[in-house]
């Protein structure tokens, strides 16, 4: 026989069925056995009656919750039971996994405890529909990413992650032993997608892992994260990104919200709204203003660059004057950007660059990258670099790179912000962090 999934039982009242799922509640009575059964598309009440099945009754009172069950019985329609209005009579019970007892956490108390002890037993958590729901999610945003890039002419690509030298700096790397050398894990695939640009893909993109050596314990930050990753050829300036981005990523909200919109609010109260274009645009310069007028104060070490605060108090500004989500701050200095970034002609201190923020929250960096062997190799110069261990990048530049340009965006913060969750480490299957390497 095979399988019927919960949301379709409503189909076959009258027939018997096969429903496999876990054992969320049990009701045991004198006379009768109540089991609410899930799968992943909903509940099911499972009736059995003691007197007509004394052995599968003795077996069924000593079921865990959460145990792992098939049960065959037949589908009767009952306005009684609020879960659908039908149940299932037992037939027949077999016990896939068993449950031990007690639980480390009931995963649908009304009560949780905190988010460290549940990340523990992290597969006991995502049982829960809610946090099933994000990474349901992930799968339709992932999947509208790469059809957009795809009816748009993209490869799809995918770069090393052990390297034999520090693909942007040396400051959060971590090192790992290989063979008789040291190599190091990727902190970015940014320089193989500009290899991409040199060997004439003009338009590529990747979705992998990125490994942070960042020891901070913030709610945005982790030490393995997905990065999507994007570059292409044949651009006037770092407009050309922003302008590919903020239709890609209307594309997906639409996706998104067509697919998912409903269960979203049911689940975490968000109303998802495709946002409208073009996203709202602030010069660093601008945001520094703004910032100003509101009588924000960076911290001193923060100087040309944006905190944390200044992030949420701009995303306020941009929801409060424009009702976007969105932002993009522009013109950075190069004082706080990488050496590869390409300086403005009119005014060399200040990068073609940009970051996304979305509802104050910093979820993209990106910009049009120098692309020109003498001013690459003089910038790296200008940030103190030795050029000998980046030569091997400073070698993609030599026999003719068009001008292109691109961004590294964070998976898991887009999540945060799509569905307003709190806290990185519910975006993300399993969360590292500098204290944290289980499950």
């Amino acid at each position: 026989m095979q399988r019927t999934l919960i949301k379709d039982l409503p189909r076959h009242i009258g027939e018997e069925v096969k429903v496999q799922g876990w054992l969320q509640t049990l009701r045991d009575q004198k006379s009768m056995q109540f089991l609410v059964l899930r799968d992943k598309t909903g509940l099911v009440q499972v009736a059995h009656w003691k007197k007509g099945n004394p052995e599968l009754a003795e077996t069924i009172s000593k079921l865990g919750t959460e145990s792992a069950l098939t049960i065959v019985g037949k589908v009767v329609a009952n306005e009684v039971v609020r879960l659908g209005g039908l149940e299932i009579q037992l037939e027949d019970l077999k016990v896939e996994g068993l449950a031990e007892t007690p639980l480390p956490f009931d995963p649908f108390g009304e009560v949780l405890p905190d988010q460290d002890f549940r990340l523990d037993w992290r597969y006991l958590d995502l049982r829960r529909e809610r946090n099933r729901l994000i990474f349901e999610v992930q799968t339709t945003l992932e999947a509208a990413m790469r059809a957009y890039w795809l009816g748009h002419d993209f490869i799809e690509m995918h770069s090393p992650k052990i390297l034999g030298a520090a693909s942007e700096s040396g400051a959060e790397l971590f090192s790992l032993k290989y063979f008789e050398t040291t190599a190091y894990l990727a902190q970015s695939p940014q320089f193989y997608k500009q290899m991409a640009m040199a060997a004439g893909f003009e338009r590529v993109f990747e979705i992998g892992p990125v490994f942070r050596a960042d020891p901070s314990f913030t709610s945005r930050h982790m030490t393995e994260f997905t990065g999507v990753d994007m570059e292409i050829s044949w651009i006037e300036s770092h407009e050309d990104v922003m302008v590919f981005i903020e239709n890609w990523l209307a594309y997906c909200y639409a996706a998104v919200q067509e697919k998912h919109g409903e269960q979203i609010k049911e689940q975490f109260g968000t109303e998802l709204t495709v946002p409208s274009l073009p996203f709202p645009r602030l010069s660093m310069a601008e945001a520094y203003q703004i910032l100003k007028d509101q009588n924000y104060a960076l911290p001193p070490e923060q100087k040309g660059d944006l905190d944390p605060g200044a992030e949420r108090a701009l995303g306020k500004y941009i929801k409060d004057t424009y009702n976007h989500d969105f932002v993009f701050v522009t013109d950075w200095p190069f004082s706080v950007r990488p050496f590869y970034h390409m300086l403005h002609e009119d005014n060399p201190s200040l990068t073609k660059s940009f970051d996304l923020l979305g509802k104050g929250l910093e979820i993209t960096t990106g910009a049009q990258r120098e692309h020109r062997y003498e001013v690459l190799a003089s910038q790296a110069q200008q940030k103190g670099l030795s050029l000998e261990p980046i030569q091997d990048y400073l070698n993609f530049f030599r026999y003719g790179c068009p001008p292109h340009g691109g961004f590294g965006l964070g998976l898991s913060r887009l999540l945060m912000i799509m569905m307003d969750l709190p806290n990185i480490r519910e975006a993300v299957y399993l969360f590292r962090g500098p204290n944290r390497l289980r499950p």
